[in-house]
């Protein structure tokens, strides 16, 4: 790990030059690739980083390099065309989601990278609709252009069909497969070529003859979905006046940044075709801080008052922090972006949710694993603090006299867990610490004990997640740990409506508990959550027990009545309830309602879900019979198959119980020739005889 430490002068930034992007896409598409590229071309790295020799500079961790993936996202910054370009490079792996997550909530934009012969693939659609979610405008680089069936027509076209958004290409390339040896900008109206299989630099030429109509096509077709998006531009298009580069540059700058238009640029990062148009691309056409909407949050004093904080040294100080990271040479690192005021190293802030002051001991600015520190940072800028104690992701840091919480991240609940047990008593004491540092880095990641065995048990996001998690353990903090089979985060519901009465009555000396309440639970649709209303007024019951017996609702719901496993997806609703004007209290009304909410659960019909995974599996052609039949046997539903050049790709629904291993038998299936990716797409019931063997019944 680089530990040299050099600190920046000091000078105002100008907004207008800063850049925060972050590059996201399905794992394997080429992102980490991408970024190394952007480093070397502008001056940050002087030797190009490669994954698949462990050299690269933004997948750092040992872990990362001998994998082969991103398993953190890593920070940087870089200079081009006179403009700062904060880079976030995220994982592509569902089980790191949490990580794209957290970025992308702090990013004013994004560069999504497409792997050509494949489009759109159901990670890209995951980021794309986490992007929509905090409306982050996006680039789109068709990414591989040399690779055997790389088709760019048919890379945006999967943009539009799969995704609904309005890809319009800026650039197009010239040639594909082992013939690409360049690509137009539709803009310019100029070609970016490259000499000799080798050439790492371009020559700038005149559009050459053979591509002349296929570029003046694609410049129309630019030039009438920009208009489309610009009322002056519509009517000069209408009436065929000339409309200018600069023209054109501008209505697209403003329809890419109001989520309009998605420009797609082309390349091959692996052999540095594409990079410089694509920075070009990035400044031309991505939001600065200014250009993006003032941060809202809310009085954490109040929260019904809203909140603006305008991107300006001159506004009141407001920061999230995104990540938190411990590094083995200046301890426990807490990334932020800071969205108005100026953060000042040495200094007090005030952290909204804990109601605390925290000290700003020194700020850094990260490129990757080494640091350059800084005595200040502005409106737009993403550092790394370092003294802040109590401070955890999601977290807002502002000014004591101006408080504000930003809104927070939302992460995804575990759907693994896997139980772990120290090999050695000196252990015991090393793993503890160990999993509260990492969980302390990692929202999805949820450590708790077993009440009954006495065990560990880690919930994480995928078998990749528990095992990145255990082996870390191991490389930096020392433990040896034996882990268990992984187990399946069930779920419970009710599948018909059921009342029942819940009813406390205790006569001590002295005052007695008296609670009674009736609750009748309704099933909802998947995806519903859990939903509490009252169906009666203040004169049957006073409204102050309402909350309680809601609270009583809720903390019964952790545990249902099936294997003990939380409840989700129904609605319980007070229809009838009584009191005592002496004894009735809060946690009479609570324990009343826990009673009432068992008793109708167990008579609601109630069944356990399990969660269903979306599977897109890659297999060559010759094996589609035997990678069928085994997802067969996984009790797989296939929901779509496609052929997409010498590959077969098959859509399907599994049962994540069903999952384990799956990636050493899938590989041996096909002699390691075909790849999956999964992610989390619903609950549904579980079989009957699957239900017993878990319940035990």
């Amino acid at each position: 790990m680089a530990t040299g430490m050099t600190t920046i002068s000091e000078k105002k930034t100008d907004l207008k030059k800063v850049r925060n992007i972050g590059f996201i896409a399905h794992i394997d598409a080429g992102k980490t690739t991408v970024t190394e590229r952007v480093l070397f071309f502008t001056g940050e790295t002087y030797k190009i980083g490669n994954i698949d020799e462990g050299t690269t500079v933004m997948d750092f961790m040992s872990l990362e390099r001998e994998r082969g993936i991103t398993i953190g996202s890593a920070a940087t910054n870089v200079k081009w065309a006179g403009h700062q370009v904060n880079i976030i490079d995220t994982p592509g792996h569902v089980d790191f989601t949490a990580e794209v997550e957290r970025s992308l909530r702090v990013l004013d934009g994004g560069v999504v990278v497409l792997e050509s012969v494949s489009g759109v693939q159901p990670q890209s659609e995951t980021v794309w609709r986490q992007a929509d979610t905090y409306k982050v405008p996006r680039l789109i680089f068709v990414n591989k252009m040399d690779r055997l069936g790389a088709d760019f027509d048919y890379a945006v076209r999967t943009v539009h069909e799969r995704l609904g958004a309005n890809a319009v290409p800026i650039q197009i390339p010239m040639g594909a497969e082992s013939e690409f040896h360049g690509l137009i900008d539709l803009v310019a109206q100029k070609a970016y070529s490259y000499e000799t299989p080798e050439a790492i630099e371009h020559q700038i030429t005149d559009i050459p003859a053979e591509y002349k109509d296929a570029a003046t096509a694609a410049r129309l077709h630019l030039v009438e979905k920009v208009a489309e998006t610009d009322d002056d531009l519509m009517l000069k298009f209408l009436e065929e006046e000339e409309i200018s580069d600069q023209e054109l540059k501008a209505a697209l700058r403003r329809a890419t940044i109001a989520l309009k238009i998605f420009p797609v640029c082309v390349g091959s990062a692996l052999r540095h075709r594409g990079i410089h148009p694509l920075l070009d691309a990035v400044i031309d056409y991505l939001p600065s801080p200014l250009d993006v909407d003032a941060i809202r949050g809310i009085d954490p004093n109040d929260e019904s008052i809203k909140l603006e904080r305008m991107p300006s040294p001159d506004d009141p100080l407001s920061a999230l922090a995104f990540k938190v990271v411990t590094d083995q040479h200046v301890g426990r690192l807490v990334y932020l972006r800071v969205y108005s005021g100026v953060l000042e190293a040495g200094t007090n802030v005030y952290n909204s949710a804990t109601r605390s002051r925290e000290r700003v001991g020194r700020l850094m600015v990260m490129h990757a694993d080494s640091r350059e520190e800084k005595k200040s940072a502005g409106p737009g800028e993403i550092v790394a603090a370092i003294g802040l104690k109590d401070t955890v992701t999601g977290q807002t840091l502002c000014s004591q006299d101006h408080q504000i919480s930003l809104e927070k991240i939302s992460f995804p609940e575990p759907v693994l867990s896997v139980a772990v047990e120290p090999k050695t008593r000196s252990d015991q004491e090393k793993m503890s610490t160990a999993l509260l540092r990492l969980a302390d880095e990692d929202p999805t990641l949820v450590v708790s004990s077993d009440d009954e065995s006495g065990q560990v048990i880690l919930a994480g996001m995928g078998e990749l997640h528990l095992d990145v998690i255990v082996e870390r353990m191991r490389r930096e903090f020392g433990v040896e740990a034996t882990v268990g089979a992984p187990r399946v985060a069930y779920r419970e519901t009710v599948t018909a409506i059921a009342t029942a009465q819940g009813k406390l009555v205790r006569q001590t000396g002295g005052h007695g508990q008296f609670g009674d309440c009736t609750l009748r639970l309704e099933p909802l649709e998947p995806g519903g959550g859990l939903q509490f209303e009252s169906a009666i007024t203040g004169s049957t019951l006073p409204k102050e027990y309402f909350k309680p017996i809601e609270q009583g609702f809720r903390e019964a719901a952790r545990s249902g009545v099936l294997a003990g496993y939380p409840v989700v997806d129904l609605k319980a609703v007070l229809v009838d309830g009584s009191y005592h004007e002496v004894d009735s209290s809060e946690m009479a009304f609570k324990v009343a309602a826990s009673m009432a909410f068992k008793a109708a659960m167990s008579k609601g019909k109630p069944a356990l879900l399990e969660p269903i995974m979306n599977i897109e599996v890659v297999t060559p052609a010759e094996y589609l019979g035997d990678v069928l039949g085994d997802l067969n046997s996984r009790r797989s539903q296939v929901q779509n198959m496609e052929a997409r050049g010498d590959v077969q790709v098959i859509s399907a629904f599994i049962p994540l119980a069903e999952t384990f291993q799956y990636a050493t038998h899938v590989r041996s299936l096909t002699t390691g020739r075909a790849s999956f990716s999964m992610e989390l797409d619903h609950y549904s019931a579980v079989p009957k005889n699957v239900a017993e063997k878990v319940t035990g019944n």
